[in-house]
């Protein structure tokens, strides 16, 4: 692709500084860049790559400056980046239609307009939808329905009965309505609990790869509009995520617990179950929680503390070796002036 800079600041919103004439055909980082790429500055530390770097133009944020260069103001550059990424590399799935090779049963409903690959299996009651992308493996169980322009990537599996939104992205291995782990008794008789309910997922919520979201016992459990949700991360039944929110890897979320708007959760936290997280919530990365959090808190530890008073825990824990030291010398010193106190009371 060959695109002026005053094109793409027209498509991004932006304010060019220097020649809007020249030519762009790639996006590279500003390390590599070249003659005829564009690149981004976000950190301020690569400000000073800016006098060295060979790009042609530069995304940068207001207030930015360097002469001799052609820059791009924009608002946000690494949303910009992202944007542009979009443009110079679009993702292609291939014409649609549905393959000869893939298992459509009686019953279901698939749209002419779906990409549906060799191997995929969708069950009777299900209903994908116009701009859907199914790649080999995926599996839609019963009265399944797949919205608009969603793209299930190789070996997904859908449970029966959930609801996948618009524009959702299920990427490889992520399995959506398992059973919940449901049982009375437990480490006793193990009874197991039916689950009953189902998994909704809302518009523009993205799934990272073998990640897992259990059904409910009943109702459902449910990933609201926009979320976004790393590897490898287990998500019980019941559990409801609120828009906005953000999961990174190896969080483990146990049943019933709600989270609100917009929480940011670190990787390897883990939550016990029926917690209530309000809404702007962030949880630092290897919390665990075990209490309720109110609305816009910062928290972090184990078990979960206020983010300052977490800190300063953490800023101790450096100092316990120099700590114990002393503590040790002080009850030898004391030892010794007891010795000292006991000989003296003798003698009288």
């Amino acid at each position: 692709m060959k695109i002026t800079l005053q094109e793409i600041a027209g498509l991004l919103g932006g304010d060019v500084i220097g020649a809007a004439d020249v030519i762009i055909s790639d996006v590279r980082p500003i390390e590599e860049a070249n003659e005829g790429d564009i690149t981004f500055i976000v950190n301020k530390k690569y400000l000073a790559k800016l006098k060295t770097t060979k790009a042609t133009a530069i995304l940068a944020p207001p207030q930015t400056a360097a002469a001799g260069k052609n820059l791009l103001i924009v608002a946000d550059p690494y949303v910009a980046f992202g944007k542009l990424l979009e443009l110079f590399y679009p993702l292609e799935h291939g014409a649609s239609g549905v393959s000869p090779d893939a298992y459509i049963e009686d019953g279901a409903i698939v749209s002419p307009e779906a990409t549906v690959f060799a191997g995929v299996f969708v069950s009777r009651g299900a209903k994908i939808e116009k701009g859907v992308v199914l790649y080999p493996g995926v599996y839609i169980g019963r009265n399944v329905s797949v919205g608009e322009n969603s793209i299930l990537y190789a070996n997904v599996t859908v449970y029966y009965g959930c609801i996948i939104g618009k524009r959702v992205i299920l990427h490889s291995g992520v399995v959506v309505g398992a059973d919940g782990f449901g049982f009375a008794a437990p480490g006793l008789s193990n009874t197991k609990i039916p689950q009953v309910g189902f998994v909704q997922i809302d518009d523009d919520v993205e799934i990272g790869a073998n990640s897992t979201i259990d059904r409910a016992t009943m109702t459902k459990t449910w990933i609201q509009r926009n979320v976004k949700i790393d590897n490898l991360v287990q998500i019980a039944h019941n559990v409801v995520i609120g828009e906005n929110s953000v999961i990174t890897a190896q969080v483990g979320i146990s049943g019933s617990t709600k989270l609100g708007k917009s929480v940011i959760v670190g990787g390897q936290t883990g939550m016990a179950g029926w917690l209530n997280i309000g809404d702007n919530v962030t949880i630092a990365a290897r919390s665990g929680l075990h209490r309720d959090i109110e609305s816009n808190q910062t928290v972090g530890g184990m078990p979960s503390l206020p983010y300052k008073q977490w800190l300063k825990l953490e800023a101790c824990k450096l100092k316990l070796p120099e700590m114990k030291k002393t503590i040790e010398e002080l009850v030898k010193k004391v030892e010794s002036l007891q010795e000292k106190i006991n000989k003296s009371s003798s003698k009288g």
